[in-house]
């Protein structure tokens, strides 16, 4: 099913984000939540973060299908030394500063996509191709006073090389006892794979406090540019908790809007928040969907418009974080008959 009321938020997000921005922005010297967090970054310059997600069908909607997994892990090293390459273009990236609390992240990760039948070993005409995609990225955030803006270079590869087919059938067989995938000879053939990625995000920009607790709201722009992604989108995240920890919301899998994985535990040693969040984009390439670059493959007549809503919880522990979500993907083709819904776990540890 369809919901046209999703997108519809999308496109207002889309049309009021730019006059938002322009009011945060002013808005600046003004102390905030987002001034503390930037605070701690550089109180606590030498923070380390390892997270793990995963995201599957099977911890959502407890399918087989579409956008059936992904797996990224990240090193997000808080005021490291800024690589070499990112010190050259820093004067090239519009509005991006390298400052006393630039970060760097470092992930790799993988993703695999199916029709909806795995049990076909024909090539199936009307649904999406067979695909996987294996990445590495290295990334840059930094926080200023109001907001957080991150870039990320992913470098990787679609085709049998990114080792879908493998993956698929080694946890099928040996980790939940599912059907055995079939149509993998028909997946897209090898290509090498570049996005450059942006996004802002004002952490904070509306907060009400409610005694000990804390409702905030996130609002984000993101632009991607690559052979395998290419979309812009707007979006916001809404939280909600304890108000004597400062935490940046979980790694994510793209084309979902990533966090940091940055959190602090207070004195008590735990803490949590509940979040919830709507995320949209025009879509001018998805290579899952329109097929190879550069040669003749299986494609399928995608979606211009695409919409996530989120919703789940975090709870952190001594040096560690748990967060599980929900998601629902708003259809990504034209004859995909009903949406896409999955789980995602991040696991985090600090040291």
């Amino acid at each position: 099913m369809r919901i046209h009321a999703l997108l519809f938020l999308m496109l207002c997000s889309v049309s009021i984000s730019p006059a938002f921005a322009q009011v945060v922005e002013e808005q600046e010297e003004e102390p905030s939540t987002q001034k503390i967090m930037t605070d701690n970054i550089k109180k606590n310059p030498d923070r380390n973060y390892i997270s793990f997600s995963h995201e599957n069908d099977k911890l959502g909607g407890g399918t087989d299908q579409f956008y059936t997994s992904g797996a990224r892990l990240t090193y997000f090293n808080v005021n490291t030394q800024v690589p070499y390459f990112f010190e050259q273009i820093d004067d090239h990236i519009p509005s991006f500063d390298v400052n006393s609390t630039t970060s760097t992240s470092y992930s790799i990760g993988q993703n695999i996509f199916t029709p909806q039948d795995i049990g076909i070993d024909s090539n199936q005409d009307d649904d999406r191709p067979w695909a996987a995609f294996l990445y590495g990225s290295i990334g840059l955030t930094t926080s200023y006073n109001n907001h957080i803006d991150d870039v990320e270079l992913t470098l990787g590869v679609v085709g049998p090389e990114a080792l879908g087919e493998q993956t698929q059938k080694f946890i099928h067989r040996h980790v939940s006892d599912s059907a055995i995938p079939k149509g993998w000879e028909h997946q897209l053939d090898f290509e090498p794979g570049l996005i450059i990625s942006w996004q802002r995000r004002w952490p904070y920009s509306y907060t009400y406090d409610f005694g000990d607790f804390s409702l905030n709201a996130e609002p984000n722009i993101n632009l991607s540019l690559g052979n395998i992604y290419t979309y812009a989108g707007t979006g916001v995240m809404f939280t909600f908790g304890p108000n004597d920890s400062v935490q940046d919301t979980p790694p994510r899998v793209r084309p979902a809007v990533p966090g940091t994985g940055y959190f602090d535990t207070p004195e008590r040693g735990w803490s949590w928040y509940v979040f919830a969040g709507a995320d949209g984009r025009a879509v001018a390439r998805n290579i899952f969907l329109d097929g190879n670059t550069f040669k003749d493959s299986h494609s399928v007549d995608k979606e211009i418009l695409v919409g996530d809503l989120t919703g789940g919880i975090a709870f952190t522990l001594g040096d560690y974080r748990l967060a599980y979500s929900y998601n629902y993907r708003t259809e990504e083709f034209k004859n995909q008959d009903e949406a896409s819904k999955f789980g995602s776990l991040t696991l985090t540890y600090k040291f």
